[in-house]
C-alpha cells in the first residue's frame, strides 16, 4: 500500500487537496468518489508526478524525488517524539506511523511518513525504510533507529533522538538570534552611509565646486567617492555579486574547499567558533550513539559526517583509523590536534572509568556553554564596532562639508 496525493472537487465546486493511502491510483479514485469528491489529479506521493502509463519515467522521477525530500529539524524532533510515545504505548509500528502522519499539517511531512509506512508494510525494518529517504533522515538517525530495533529498545532510542534534535534546533536558533541584531545594525549603517554619499553630499558640495579655490583634501576625496558611488555604484554591486557567485563555484572543487576550510580554522575569531561548533556536534553525536549501543567505530564515522568543516572531518576519520588499529580514543583525539583539551580529558576519564557516554554528554554541554560565551563576546564586540564605524563615517562626511565653510569664514 502506497501514499498518493490528490486534487479533487467537493460538492461546492471547490478544489481540495490531500493524501490518501491505497494499493493503486484506481483505488484512491474510488475512495475519493465514496467521499463525494470528484478526482482531478492523483499522483504518487513518492514520485510527486502525475501518474501515467510511463512507469519507467515515473520510477525515475520517484527516485529523484526521494533524494530531494527534506524535513527541518523542528519537524523531525516533533515527529520523532510523537512516534516514540506511540511505540512506547504498545501500538504496532505501522499504525504508529499512520497515526503520526495524520497529525501532520505539512503535506510534505505527511507524504514522507506515509512512504516510510508503505515500506514497513512491505517487510522492511524501520531503519531500512528510513534509508529510502536519506534527505529527511541522516546517517546518525538511521543508525540510532537500527540500534534501537536490534536491542529491542526502539521507544527509548527515539526519545533520545527527539531530545537530541530538539537541543540541536535550539542551539541553531540561539546562534541565529544572536547574529540578527549586529547584522541588521551593520546593514542599516552601510545603507545610511551610501545614501548620504549618493544623495546628500553631491548637493552640498556642488556649492564649493563652483568656486575656483582649492578644496581641502578630505573634501576632494569625499567628492570623488560620491561621484564613484553615483556613477559606478550599480556596477560595483553587480561585481560583488559576481565575485560571490564565482567564489562559490570555485569551492565546488574538493581541493579548493578543503583549503578554504583550512584558512577559516586559522582566522582569529571565526576559527575558534568553528572548532567549538564542530567539537560540540562531535561530542553530542558520539555520546548519543555510544549510549544507544552503536559500535564505537561506526559512531566515529557518523560523528565525522555531522561536522561542517572538511579538516575536522578528516581529523575524525584519522581518529577512527587509529582506534581501529588499537589506539585509545583519547590518545587518537589528542594526536589529531583539533579537539579541545577539555574534551580529550573528559574522554580519557570516561574510558578509564567506563563512563564514556556520560563524559561525552558532559563534554558536549561544556562545549555548548563555551560556544555561547564565545558567540556572546564576538557579537558584543561587533555591535560597538558597527556603531563606531557608522559614527566615524558620518563624522568624516560632516567634516568634509564643514572644512571649506570654516576656511571661507576665516578669510572673511
Amino acid at each position: 500500500m502506497g501514499a498518493y496525493s490528490y486534487q479533487a472537487l467537493n460538492e461546492a465546486g471547490k478544489t481540495v487537496k490531500g493524501i490518501l493511502e491505497g494499493d493503486s491510483e484506481r483505488q484512491v479514485r474510488s475512495q475519493l468518489r465514496a467521499k463525494k469528491l470528484k478526482p482531478l489529479e492523483v499522483s504518487s506521493a513518492v514520485g510527486g508526478k502525475r501518474a501515467s502509463t510511463a512507469s519507467a519515467a515515473q520510477g525515475l522521477s520517484g527516485f529523484q524525488q526521494r533524494w530531494r525530500a527534506r524535513m527541518n529539524t523542528r519537524d523531525l524532533s516533533l515527529i520523532t517524539r510523537q512516534l516514540a510515545s506511540l511505540v512506547k504505548s504498545g501500538l504496532p509500528l505501522d499504525e504508529a506511523l499512520q497515526a503520526t502522519a495524520k497529525q501532520q499539517q505539512k503535506p510534505n511531512n505527511k507524504r514522507i511518513l506515509l512512504q516510510v509506512r508503505s515500506k514497513v508494510l512491505e517487510g522492511l525494518s524501520l531503519a531500512q525504510a528510513l534509508g529510502e529517504i536519506p534527505g529527511a533522515f541522516d546517517n546518525m538517525f538511521r543508525a540510532m533507529v537500527k540500534a534501537g530495533e536490534s536491542s529491542g529498545y526502539l521507544a527509548p532510542v527515539l526519545e533520545r533522538l527527539a531530545d537530541y534534535t530538539q537541543s540541536n534546533q535550539q542551539i541553531q536558533q540561539r546562534l541565529k538570534m544572536a547574529m540578527i541584531y549586529p547584522l541588521v545594525l551593520l546593514f542599516i549603517s552601510l545603507t545610511v552611509i551610501i545614501a548620504l554619499m549618493a544623495f546628500v553630499v553631491p548637493k552640498l558640495v556642488s556649492i564649493f565646486q563652483q568656486s575656483e579655490r582649492d578644496l581641502p583634501a578630505l573634501t576632494q576625496f569625499m567628492i570623488a567617492s560620491s561621484d564613484f558611488i553615483v556613477n559606478y555604484g550599480h556596477y560595483t554591486i553587480l561585481a560583488i555579486i559576481g565575485l560571490v557567485f564565482g567564489f562559490h563555484r570555485l569551492l565546488r572543487n574538493e581541493a579548493r574547499l578543503r583549503r578554504w576550510h583550512q584558512i577559516k580554522l586559522k582566522m582569529p575569531v571565526m576559527g575558534n567558533l568553528i572548532l567549538q561548533i564542530n567539537s560540540s556536534r562531535f561530542a553530542a553525536t558520539l555520546a548519543l550513539l555510544s549510549s544507544s549501543g552503536v559500535p564505537l567505530l561506526q559512531a566515529l564515522h557518523i560523528a565525522g559526517q555531522v561536522m561542517t568543516n572538511k579538516i575536522m572531518q578528516e581529523a575524525c576519520e584519522a581518529v577512527a583509523e587509529d582506534v581501529q588499529e588499537g589506539t585509545s580514543l583519547h590518545r587518537a583525539m589528542e594526536k589529531a590536534g583539533y579537539f579541545p583539551p577539555l574534551l580529550v580529558q573528559l574522554v580519557a576519564s570516561g574510558e578509564t572509568n567506563g563512563t564514556l557516554p556520560e563524559q561525552l554528554e558532559n563534554a558536549a554541554q561544556d562545549q555548548d556553554r563555551e560556544l555561547e560565551m564565545m558567540l556572546g563576546v564576538a557579537m558584543g564586540l561587533l555591535e560597538p564596532f558597527t556603531v563606531v564605524f557608522m559614527g566615524g563615517a558620518v563624522c568624516l562626511i560632516v567634516m568634509a562639508i564643514l572644512q571649506p565653510i570654516f576656511e571661507m569664514n576665516s578669510l572673511i
